[in-house]
Protein backbone atom coordinates (compact mmCIF):
# COMPACT_ATOMS: atom_id res chain seq x y z
CA UNK A 1 0.00 0.00 0.00
CA UNK A 2 1.35 3.43 -0.95
CA UNK A 3 2.28 5.71 1.92
CA UNK A 4 -0.23 8.48 2.53
CA UNK A 5 0.73 11.97 1.46
CA UNK A 6 1.20 14.48 4.31
CA UNK A 7 -1.10 17.51 4.17
CA UNK A 8 -0.51 20.72 6.15
CA UNK A 9 -3.15 23.41 6.25
CA UNK A 10 -4.57 25.86 8.77
CA UNK A 11 -6.01 29.25 9.65
CA UNK A 12 -5.08 32.34 11.62
CA UNK A 13 -7.50 32.46 14.59
CA UNK A 14 -8.55 36.09 14.32
CA UNK A 15 -12.29 35.50 13.99
CA UNK A 16 -14.91 32.83 13.36
CA UNK A 17 -14.75 31.03 10.03
CA UNK A 18 -17.08 31.91 7.17
CA UNK A 19 -18.39 30.46 3.91
CA UNK A 20 -15.28 31.68 2.10
CA UNK A 21 -13.16 29.52 4.39
CA UNK A 22 -15.44 26.56 3.76
CA UNK A 23 -15.21 26.84 -0.02
CA UNK A 24 -11.52 27.70 -0.03
CA UNK A 25 -10.24 25.11 2.43
CA UNK A 26 -12.59 23.42 4.90
CA UNK A 27 -14.40 21.24 2.35
CA UNK A 28 -11.04 20.08 0.97
CA UNK A 29 -9.79 19.21 4.44
CA UNK A 30 -12.81 17.04 5.12
CA UNK A 31 -12.17 15.19 1.85
CA UNK A 32 -8.38 14.95 2.17
CA UNK A 33 -8.50 13.39 5.63
CA UNK A 34 -9.90 10.23 4.03
CA UNK A 35 -6.83 9.62 1.86
CA UNK A 36 -3.97 11.60 3.45
CA UNK A 37 -2.19 12.12 6.76
CA UNK A 38 -3.47 15.58 7.56
CA UNK A 39 -2.35 18.27 10.01
CA UNK A 40 -4.50 21.36 10.57
CA UNK A 41 -2.81 24.25 12.33
CA UNK A 42 -4.28 26.98 14.49
CA UNK A 43 -1.74 29.64 13.51
CA UNK A 44 -1.94 31.82 16.59
CA UNK A 45 1.64 33.13 16.32
CA UNK A 46 0.99 34.39 12.79
CA UNK A 47 -2.28 35.91 13.99
CA UNK A 48 -0.25 38.00 16.43
CA UNK A 49 1.78 39.59 13.61
CA UNK A 50 -1.02 42.10 13.12
CA UNK A 51 -2.96 41.52 16.37
CA UNK A 52 -0.08 41.72 18.85
CA UNK A 53 -1.91 44.38 20.88
CA UNK A 54 -4.94 42.12 21.36
CA UNK A 55 -3.71 38.67 22.43
CA UNK A 56 -7.02 37.89 24.17
CA UNK A 57 -8.76 38.09 20.79
CA UNK A 58 -6.38 35.50 19.33
CA UNK A 59 -6.70 33.22 22.37
CA UNK A 60 -10.51 33.36 22.21
CA UNK A 61 -10.60 32.50 18.56
CA UNK A 62 -8.32 29.50 18.90
CA UNK A 63 -11.31 27.87 20.58
CA UNK A 64 -13.86 29.33 18.16
CA UNK A 65 -11.97 28.15 15.08
CA UNK A 66 -11.45 24.70 16.63
CA UNK A 67 -15.23 24.55 17.07
CA UNK A 68 -15.70 25.39 13.40
CA UNK A 69 -13.21 22.70 12.35
CA UNK A 70 -15.04 19.99 14.27
CA UNK A 71 -18.49 21.25 13.29
CA UNK A 72 -17.83 21.00 9.53
CA UNK A 73 -16.63 17.40 9.85
CA UNK A 74 -12.88 17.52 10.45
CA UNK A 75 -12.44 14.28 12.41
CA UNK A 76 -9.74 14.30 15.13
CA UNK A 77 -9.36 10.54 14.63
CA UNK A 78 -8.28 11.21 11.03
CA UNK A 79 -6.85 14.73 11.20
CA UNK A 80 -4.39 16.14 13.74
CA UNK A 81 -5.37 19.63 14.93
CA UNK A 82 -2.60 21.56 16.68
CA UNK A 83 -1.74 25.00 18.06
CA UNK A 84 1.22 26.68 16.40
CA UNK A 85 2.61 28.43 19.48
CA UNK A 86 2.79 25.15 21.39
CA UNK A 87 5.27 23.67 18.89
CA UNK A 88 8.51 25.51 19.82
CA UNK A 89 10.38 23.61 17.09
CA UNK A 90 8.56 25.76 14.49
CA UNK A 91 10.12 28.91 15.96
CA UNK A 92 13.54 27.24 16.09
CA UNK A 93 13.32 26.16 12.46
CA UNK A 94 12.18 29.64 11.46
CA UNK A 95 15.37 31.13 12.93
CA UNK A 96 17.50 28.76 10.85
CA UNK A 97 15.51 29.55 7.70
CA UNK A 98 15.96 33.31 8.12
CA UNK A 99 19.59 32.85 7.09
CA UNK A 100 18.45 31.36 3.79
CA UNK A 101 16.29 34.21 2.51
CA UNK A 102 16.93 37.93 1.97
CA UNK A 103 14.82 40.87 3.13
CA UNK A 104 14.43 42.00 -0.48
CA UNK A 105 13.08 38.58 -1.46
CA UNK A 106 10.49 38.80 1.29
CA UNK A 107 9.46 42.28 0.17
CA UNK A 108 9.01 41.01 -3.39
CA UNK A 109 6.65 38.21 -2.34
CA UNK A 110 3.39 39.14 -4.14
CA UNK A 111 1.16 37.88 -1.32
CA UNK A 112 3.09 39.88 1.27
CA UNK A 113 3.09 43.00 -0.91
CA UNK A 114 -0.68 42.79 -1.32
CA UNK A 115 -1.31 42.30 2.38
CA UNK A 116 1.04 45.12 3.34
CA UNK A 117 -0.95 47.44 1.07
CA UNK A 118 -4.27 46.21 2.45
CA UNK A 119 -3.18 46.76 6.04
CA UNK A 120 -1.68 50.18 5.17
CA UNK A 121 1.55 49.58 7.09
CA UNK A 122 3.49 52.05 4.97
CA UNK A 123 7.08 52.09 6.22
CA UNK A 124 6.04 50.72 9.64
CA UNK A 125 5.93 47.06 8.70
CA UNK A 126 6.37 44.83 11.76
CA UNK A 127 9.37 42.54 11.25
CA UNK A 128 7.22 39.60 12.32
CA UNK A 129 4.75 40.33 9.56
CA UNK A 130 7.43 40.69 6.89
CA UNK A 131 9.00 37.34 7.73
CA UNK A 132 5.80 35.34 8.16
CA UNK A 133 6.35 33.50 4.83
CA UNK A 134 9.49 32.06 6.44
CA UNK A 135 7.48 31.09 9.49
CA UNK A 136 4.93 29.47 7.19
CA UNK A 137 7.73 27.53 5.51
CA UNK A 138 8.65 26.18 8.95
CA UNK A 139 5.00 25.23 9.59
CA UNK A 140 4.93 23.15 6.43
CA UNK A 141 8.33 21.53 6.70
CA UNK A 142 8.23 20.73 10.43
CA UNK A 143 5.77 17.92 9.58
CA UNK A 144 7.34 17.43 6.13
CA UNK A 145 4.14 18.51 4.43
CA UNK A 146 3.82 17.39 0.82
CA UNK A 147 0.44 18.93 -0.03
CA UNK A 148 -0.77 22.38 1.06
CA UNK A 149 -4.34 23.39 0.13
CA UNK A 150 -4.28 27.11 -0.75
CA UNK A 151 -6.05 29.71 -2.81
CA UNK A 152 -4.35 30.91 -5.99
CA UNK A 153 -3.30 34.10 -4.19
CA UNK A 154 -1.20 32.00 -1.79
CA UNK A 155 0.90 30.29 -4.45
CA UNK A 156 3.85 32.68 -3.86
CA UNK A 157 4.00 31.40 -0.28
CA UNK A 158 4.45 27.81 -1.44
CA UNK A 159 7.04 28.91 -3.99
CA UNK A 160 8.99 30.67 -1.24
CA UNK A 161 8.77 27.58 0.97
CA UNK A 162 10.22 25.44 -1.79
CA UNK A 163 13.01 27.94 -2.45
CA UNK A 164 14.00 27.65 1.21
CA UNK A 165 13.79 23.85 1.09
CA UNK A 166 16.01 23.69 -2.00
CA UNK A 167 18.56 26.05 -0.48
CA UNK A 168 18.64 24.10 2.79
CA UNK A 169 19.05 20.75 1.03
CA UNK A 170 21.76 22.12 -1.25
CA UNK A 171 23.82 23.39 1.69
CA UNK A 172 23.14 20.78 4.36
CA UNK A 173 21.94 17.65 2.53
CA UNK A 174 18.58 16.16 1.58
CA UNK A 175 16.56 16.42 4.78
CA UNK A 176 13.48 18.39 3.77
CA UNK A 177 10.77 17.77 1.16
CA UNK A 178 9.19 20.24 -1.23
CA UNK A 179 5.49 20.97 -1.00
CA UNK A 180 2.85 20.96 -3.71
CA UNK A 181 0.03 23.48 -3.71
CA UNK A 182 -3.46 22.03 -3.93
CA UNK A 183 -5.88 24.57 -5.41
CA UNK A 184 -9.59 23.69 -5.25
CA UNK A 185 -11.87 24.32 -8.23
CA UNK A 186 -13.51 27.17 -6.32
CA UNK A 187 -10.74 28.65 -4.21
CA UNK A 188 -12.33 32.00 -3.47
CA UNK A 189 -15.84 33.16 -2.67
CA UNK A 190 -16.61 36.87 -3.07
CA UNK A 191 -18.02 38.79 -0.15
CA UNK A 192 -21.66 39.80 -0.14
CA UNK A 193 -20.56 43.14 -1.65
CA UNK A 194 -19.21 41.28 -4.68
CA UNK A 195 -16.05 43.40 -4.74
CA UNK A 196 -13.48 41.33 -2.85
CA UNK A 197 -12.94 38.03 -1.13
CA UNK A 198 -15.04 37.34 1.93
CA UNK A 199 -13.34 38.85 4.97
CA UNK A 200 -14.19 39.82 8.53
CA UNK A 201 -12.21 43.06 8.19
CA UNK A 202 -14.25 44.08 5.14
CA UNK A 203 -17.56 43.32 6.87
CA UNK A 204 -18.78 41.24 3.94
CA UNK A 205 -18.79 37.73 5.37
CA UNK A 206 -21.42 35.10 6.15
CA UNK A 207 -20.17 33.06 9.10
CA UNK A 208 -20.71 29.37 9.68
CA UNK A 209 -22.26 30.26 13.04
CA UNK A 210 -24.67 32.95 11.72
CA UNK A 211 -28.33 32.36 12.56
CA UNK A 212 -31.05 31.84 9.93
CA UNK A 213 -32.20 35.43 10.31
CA UNK A 214 -28.69 36.87 10.04
CA UNK A 215 -27.97 34.81 6.92
CA UNK A 216 -31.23 35.96 5.31
CA UNK A 217 -30.47 39.60 6.17
CA UNK A 218 -26.97 39.39 4.69
CA UNK A 219 -28.22 37.69 1.53
CA UNK A 220 -30.72 40.51 1.02
CA UNK A 221 -27.76 42.95 1.02
CA UNK A 222 -25.93 41.01 -1.69
CA UNK A 223 -24.59 42.64 -4.82
CA UNK A 224 -26.43 41.56 -7.98
CA UNK A 225 -26.75 43.39 -11.31
CA UNK A 226 -26.91 47.17 -10.75
CA UNK A 227 -28.69 47.62 -14.09
CA UNK A 228 -31.45 45.17 -13.15
CA UNK A 229 -33.69 47.93 -11.80
CA UNK A 230 -37.14 46.54 -12.64
CA UNK A 231 -38.34 42.95 -12.44
CA UNK A 232 -39.15 42.89 -16.14
CA UNK A 233 -35.63 44.04 -17.11
CA UNK A 234 -33.17 41.41 -18.42
CA UNK A 235 -30.45 40.79 -15.84
CA UNK A 236 -26.82 39.71 -15.98
CA UNK A 237 -25.58 36.66 -14.13
CA UNK A 238 -21.88 37.33 -14.84
CA UNK A 239 -20.40 38.98 -11.75
CA UNK A 240 -23.71 38.53 -9.94
CA UNK A 241 -22.83 37.43 -6.42
CA UNK A 242 -26.15 35.70 -5.78
CA UNK A 243 -25.71 33.37 -8.73
CA UNK A 244 -22.06 32.72 -7.79
CA UNK A 245 -23.24 31.44 -4.42
CA UNK A 246 -26.03 29.38 -5.97
CA UNK A 247 -23.52 27.71 -8.29
CA UNK A 248 -21.51 26.61 -5.25
CA UNK A 249 -24.15 25.71 -2.68
CA UNK A 250 -27.43 24.85 -4.45
CA UNK A 251 -28.11 21.14 -4.78
CA UNK A 252 -30.86 21.56 -7.38
CA UNK A 253 -28.75 22.54 -10.39
CA UNK A 254 -31.75 22.50 -12.74
CA UNK A 255 -33.52 25.04 -10.55
CA UNK A 256 -30.46 27.30 -10.70
CA UNK A 257 -30.27 27.01 -14.49
CA UNK A 258 -33.98 27.82 -14.74
CA UNK A 259 -33.45 30.88 -12.54
CA UNK A 260 -30.53 32.01 -14.70
CA UNK A 261 -32.52 31.68 -17.92
CA UNK A 262 -35.51 33.52 -16.45
CA UNK A 263 -33.32 36.26 -14.96
CA UNK A 264 -31.50 36.86 -18.23
CA UNK A 265 -34.68 37.24 -20.28
CA UNK A 266 -36.38 39.40 -17.64
CA UNK A 267 -39.35 38.86 -15.36
CA UNK A 268 -37.46 37.53 -12.33
CA UNK A 269 -36.73 39.88 -9.46
CA UNK A 270 -33.64 39.91 -7.26
CA UNK A 271 -35.68 39.42 -4.09
CA UNK A 272 -37.09 36.07 -5.23
CA UNK A 273 -33.65 34.77 -6.15
CA UNK A 274 -32.18 36.03 -2.89
CA UNK A 275 -34.90 34.33 -0.84
CA UNK A 276 -34.11 31.08 -2.60
CA UNK A 277 -30.40 31.53 -1.88
CA UNK A 278 -31.10 32.28 1.80
CA UNK A 279 -33.02 28.99 2.04
CA UNK A 280 -30.17 27.14 0.28
CA UNK A 281 -27.52 28.57 2.61
CA UNK A 282 -29.55 27.92 5.75
CA UNK A 283 -30.19 24.33 4.69
CA UNK A 284 -26.44 23.94 4.26
CA UNK A 285 -25.50 25.67 7.52
CA UNK A 286 -28.15 24.18 9.84
CA UNK A 287 -26.36 20.87 10.58
CA UNK A 288 -23.04 22.70 11.02
CA UNK A 289 -24.61 25.15 13.47
CA UNK A 290 -26.29 22.36 15.44
CA UNK A 291 -23.06 20.40 15.70
CA UNK A 292 -21.19 23.55 16.72
CA UNK A 293 -23.73 24.35 19.45
CA UNK A 294 -23.42 20.83 20.86
CA UNK A 295 -19.63 20.99 20.87
CA UNK A 296 -19.65 24.42 22.55
CA UNK A 297 -21.40 22.88 25.56
CA UNK A 298 -18.20 21.00 26.39
CA UNK A 299 -15.27 23.39 25.84
CA UNK A 300 -12.91 21.22 27.89
CA UNK A 301 -13.39 18.33 25.45
CA UNK A 302 -12.76 20.59 22.46
CA UNK A 303 -9.50 21.81 23.97
CA UNK A 304 -8.52 18.26 24.96
CA UNK A 305 -8.78 17.28 21.29
CA UNK A 306 -6.58 20.22 20.31
CA UNK A 307 -4.02 19.55 23.06
CA UNK A 308 -3.81 15.87 22.12
CA UNK A 309 -3.23 16.81 18.49
CA UNK A 310 -0.61 19.32 19.54
CA UNK A 311 1.28 16.69 21.54
CA UNK A 312 1.28 14.28 18.58
CA UNK A 313 2.59 17.07 16.35
CA UNK A 314 5.32 17.97 18.84
CA UNK A 315 6.73 14.44 18.69
CA UNK A 316 6.95 14.67 14.89
CA UNK A 317 8.45 18.16 15.10
CA UNK A 318 11.12 16.97 17.54
CA UNK A 319 12.13 14.22 15.11
CA UNK A 320 12.35 16.70 12.21
CA UNK A 321 14.54 19.01 14.28
CA UNK A 322 16.87 16.14 15.23
CA UNK A 323 17.45 15.58 11.51
CA UNK A 324 17.85 19.30 10.83
CA UNK A 325 20.30 19.82 13.68
CA UNK A 326 22.35 16.80 12.63
CA UNK A 327 22.54 18.08 9.04
CA UNK A 328 23.57 21.54 10.31
CA UNK A 329 26.23 20.09 12.65
CA UNK A 330 24.31 21.41 15.67
CA UNK A 331 23.70 18.02 17.29
CA UNK A 332 26.05 18.57 20.22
Amino acid sequence: MAEKKVVLTGDRPTGPLHLGHYVGSLAQRVALQETCTQFVELADVQALTDNYEDPEKVRKHVFEVALDYLAVGIDPEKTTIFIQSMIPQIAELTIFYLNLVTVNRLKRNPTVKTEIAQKEFGESIPAGFLMYPVHQAADITIVKGQIVPVGADQLPMIEQTNEIVRTFNRIYGDVLVEAEAFIPKVSRLPGIDGKAKMSKSLGNAIYLSDSDDVVAKKVMQMYTDPEHVRVEDPGKIEGNTVFMYLDVFAQDKKMVEDFKTHYQRGGLGDVKVKRYLADVLNDFLTPIRRRRQELAKNPDEVMRIVRDGTERTRIIAENTMLQVRKAMKLDY
